[in-house]
């Protein structure tokens, strides 16, 4: 009778082992496939959606204000926050979102935005402003972020419809017409 080769049979099983593992962690990494017809649906997302890493804070403002015109004031607003952890105030971001929400029943569907202003102080911090275009009047969304290492952030947010005023002003002849 033959010897068994231990040492191969106990390297075979090892590998073998090892080999199954690696097939059943890739097909749990894997995407889950398209629903079939009839199936219960997948668990829904989170409501407030995440920057990538590295996205830039001009796609963060583009996503801020898909959300605005698709999903309203208070999903723009918590995905707006929640690019920075820090924003825990709750219910000052709640106080937000009502008055926000109650000032754009009073002046009509968004119609769009322009580009006001945009600066920055450095490659780590950023300032846009933008004319926010409803049907009665526009109001000015003003952001900063804030990029301390690879994702930009909100720093600051701030809405107001004072532009007119502003513009006013400027048109002064050396700013001494009352």
């Amino acid at each position: 009778m033959k010897h068994l080769n231990l040492k191969l049979i106990t390297r075979s099983f090892l590998l073998a082992g090892i080999f199954c593992c690696c097939i059943v962690y890739a097909n749990a990494q894997a995407k889950p496939a398209a629903a079939k017809p009839g199936s219960k649906p997948a668990a829904a997302k989170p409501a407030v959606a995440l920057p990538a890493v590295g996205r830039s804070a001009v796609s963060v403002v583009d996503t801020f204000f898909k959300k605005y015109k698709n999903d309203g004031t208070s999903a723009a607003i918590d995905f707006l926050f929640g690019t920075n952890k820090y924003f825990t105030n709750t219910a000052g971001i709640a106080q937000l979102k009502a008055k926000l929400d109650s000032l754009r029943q009073g002046i009509g569907m968004y119609l769009g935005k322009d580009l006001i202003s945009q600066k920055n102080a450095s490659n780590s911090l950023y300032f846009y402003s933008y004319l926010v275009k409803h049907e009665v009047q526009p109001l000015r969304f003003t952001f900063i972020f804030y990029k301390p290492q690879n994702d930009w952030v909100l720093y600051r947010f701030k809405y107001d419809d004072q532009m007119d005023i502003e513009l006013e002003d400027a048109g002064k002849i050396n700013n001494k017409h009352q």
